[in-house]
């Protein structure tokens, strides 16, 4: 993996636990940052992710592992290489498979869920 350094703040450690209570609306108003990731909790061999974002991420691909993401607040423009943008309106979700080239942009603050795989690398695969 390189050595490069993003704009985000992502955060993989487990958040939560099984049996306990999992609370966005907390974690939005606690938010400050841009684009913020942080794993909430670990389901069998994946994770679920909560992502406050505006903005754009980079280009970038999952070799290995397909990607989810399901809007609850804002917009999420999901741009796949290739192929038409998708918005994300609240309460919608979209399925990027595995070695397709995406990027993601917010053009106002956004709220998010992602699953994928625990292993995944949230930047992208070089």
């Amino acid at each position: 993996m390189s050595d490069k350094k993003y704009p985000y703040v992502t955060r993989l450690d487990i958040l939560y636990d099984s049996l306990q209570l999992v609370d966005v609306p907390s974690l939005v108003a606690k938010c400050t940052d841009r684009w913020f990731n942080q794993t909430l909790c670990r389901v069998n061999e994946s994770v679920v992710r909560f992502g406050v974002m505006q903005g754009e991420y980079h280009w970038h691909k999952h070799e290995k592992e397909d990607e989810f993401f399901f809007t609850l607040e804002g917009k999420l423009i999901v741009d796949v290489e290739g192929a038409e943008s998708v918005e994300l309106h609240p309460h919608q979700g979209y399925v990027v498979p595995r070695g397709v080239v995406h990027r993601t942009r917010a053009p106002e603050k956004t709220v998010i869920l992602m699953v994928e795989t625990a292993g995944i690398i949230p930047t992208g695969d070089e």
